[in-house]
């Protein structure tokens, strides 16, 4: 993949068969090599008067100092914020800390980083509505150019709509000595839009959710590149690192377009956000959310095929909601963050007999087209072999998720969303229970 001219995709109002109008609202997309050198020229386009850089300990040492010198050099008077945390957890705490430290009346934030520092800075910039340049440190995730930030907030991953990067960065010579675990997680979330396109027209067969067809072609652009640019991961590839990079801020693109992360989050980021959840509150960040991602893709494509399988043999579940019963189970599996995840289902009711009765007749109605869907997705060990490709893990218990976690996360991580996907569609027809067991049977090989 090499885009030639961003500006096809931003700051004009897209026609769409849909009925809408798509527009993504970003000045600038630069990704290439030497880009970062690029910088005093680009901010010499606008009048911003009191910027601070906001990196991380890590970043610092990968592109902060190079912003600093940049912005010495050409007279641009800066404050900077560098979080000491090893690894930052993008919750409350660090929020406020940011908060603390911004300098007053800031009026760009220059974030050199990733997937944290990039969401951490994206929700600040909207909250007090100053502009920020996104400086990508490794082609890790696909929030770069999304309108969307993933927190951590009273113990529950929740995804914000916020605003997007005035500007983003991309400079290959950085991103392409990103660690390969990191690249690889960029390659991940790309993959897990195998699994989450199916959710969301599935959801649009199911529900009536909105989708676009359009958006959708967008990110199998995505996935092509990525999925061309795998083999030469591990050379570190210029080329193959910038495919990557594109297909990512696309990603990201696409979900501005439709103004949530839908096109590009499903089941498998449902998984994974359980998975980090529970790392959390065991003390430990766990892996890098498009290693989480890439992981349950595996297990959401494996789930896929015997749901093919099952088809035809497929009715409502027989047992009735029976709320007390879920509350317990939910206090059990989520523990802390348990109060959020019950008050969405008080608000919601997705659970309740009468949504799910619904749901299984249109299901019924749709059956041939669902196979369909199914049947033109990627088998699991074709994914597995692809993240084998790039030294990456392809089991939940390489990365520390036990037996326990693994079941529970298929059972109750789709309590995370209001979003009708694989989880939910297991859970109205009742496979949900045996799904958890063959996901235990299937993919704890590594404990």
């Amino acid at each position: 993949m090499k885009i030639k001219d961003w500006q096809e995709y931003l700051n004009r109002e897209i026609p769409c068969s849909c009925s809408k109008e798509h527009r993504c609202d970003i000045d600038e997309i630069l990704i290439e090599a030497g880009a970062l050198k690029k910088l005093p020229g680009i901010l010499s386009r606008y009048n911003y008067q009191n910027i601070c850089v906001v990196s991380d300990i890590h970043t610092e040492q990968v592109a902060g100092k190079t912003v600093s010198a940049l912005l010495n050099e050409n007279g641009y008077q800066y404050t900077k914020v560098v979080f000491p945390e090893d690894e930052l957890i993008p919750d409350e705490r660090i929020l406020g800390s940011l908060l603390v430290d911004l300098p007053q009346n800031c009026d760009l934030i220059l974030a050199v980083g990733s997937g944290t520092i990039n969401d951490l800075c994206k929700f600040i910039s909207y909250k007090l509505n100053i502009d920020y340049f996104i400086l990508a440190t490794a082609p890790s995730m696909d929030g770069f150019a999304s309108n969307v930030a993933p927190l951590i907030v009273k113990n529950l991953k929740t995804t914000y709509e916020v605003g997007k990067p005035k500007v983003i960065i991309g400079d290959l010579e950085i991103l392409k000595e990103a660690p390969i675990s990191m690249i690889a997680a960029g390659a991940g979330d790309i993959l897990g839009k195998y699994v989450c396109l199916t959710d969301w027209k599935l959801a649009h067969l199911v529900t009536g959710e909105y989708y676009c067809e359009y958006v959708e072609s967008l990110i199998r652009s995505s996935i092509e590149a990525v999925v061309s640019a795998i083999p030469r991961v591990k050379e570190r590839d210029e080329e193959a690192i910038g495919s990557i990079m594109e297909g990512l801020v696309l990603s990201g693109i696409a979900m501005s377009y439709v103004g949530n992360s839908r096109p590009a989050s499903g089941s498998e980021h449902h998984l994974s956000h359980y998975w980090e959840m529970m790392s959390l509150f065991g003390g430990s960040h766990g892996a890098l959310h498009g290693t989480k991602v890439g992981i349950g893709t595996v297990l959401g494509l494996r789930m896929y095929e015997k749901l093919g399988e099952k088809l035809d043999n497929l009715k409502e579940k027989s047992a009735s909601f029976h709320r007390d019963a879920w509350d317990q189970l939910i206090r059990e599996a989520y523990r802390q963050a348990a109060p959020q995840v019950i008050l969405l289902e008080n608000q919601v009711h997705k659970n309740a007999d009468d949504a799910v009765h619904s749901r299984v007749n249109e299901l019924e109605k749709h059956k041939e087209e669902i196979r369909k869907m199914i049947a033109a997705l990627p088998k699991a060990d074709e994914i597995a072999g692809m993240l084998k490709e790039m030294d990456a893990p392809f089991q939940p218990a390489q990365i520390g998720v036990d037996h326990k976690t693994l079941k529970n996360s298929v059972l109750y991580a789709k309590e995370l969303r209001n979003r009708f996907g694989l989880l939910q569609f297991l859970f109205d027809t009742g496979e949900l229970e045996e799904m958890s067991e063959l996901a235990v049977r299937e993919f704890s090989c590594q404990n």
